[in-house]
């Protein structure tokens, strides 16, 4: 059973940073996709950015450039490091696993092609 921990949320001022932390642990086998998605208050919940197992990345439009995602060695750890954060950034922030992997960038991003989640941290960002 693959166990996610999300850490790293907080409140911040337009234009600041976060860094969003996720401890992935009950998982061996090497082919998965693993990334951050939001659900903002009365919206459905949208991926952010995600990483595979051969390192391969995507993002939302609406992030690139302002967002990175990266992973530890070990690939224990997902991070999230925001910059330039808006108040259109403000939302519950979701770490997800899935057991695939696909160069399609809308694939990457749809969160029904995860299979765990976990308990989300809030990103709250004031004007």
């Amino acid at each position: 059973q693959v166990q996610l921990v999300e850490s790293g949320g907080g409140s911040v001022q337009a234009g600041g940073s976060l860094r969003l932390s996720c401890a992935a642990s009950g998982y061996t086998y090497s082919t998965y996709s693993m990334g951050w998605f939001r659900q903002a208050p009365g919206k459905e919940r949208e991926g952010v950015a995600v990483i595979d197992s051969d390192g391969m990345t995507a993002y939302a439009d609406s992030v690139k450039g302002r967002f990175t995602i990266s992973q530890d060695n070990a690939k224990n750890n997902l991070y999230l490091q925001m910059n330039s954060l808006k108040p259109e950034d403000t939302a519950m922030y979701y770490c997800a696993h899935g057991r695939f992997a696909s160069s399609a960038v809308w694939v990457k991003l749809n969160p029904r092609h995860y299979n765990y989640w976990g308990q989300g941290t809030q990103v709250t960002v004031s004007s």
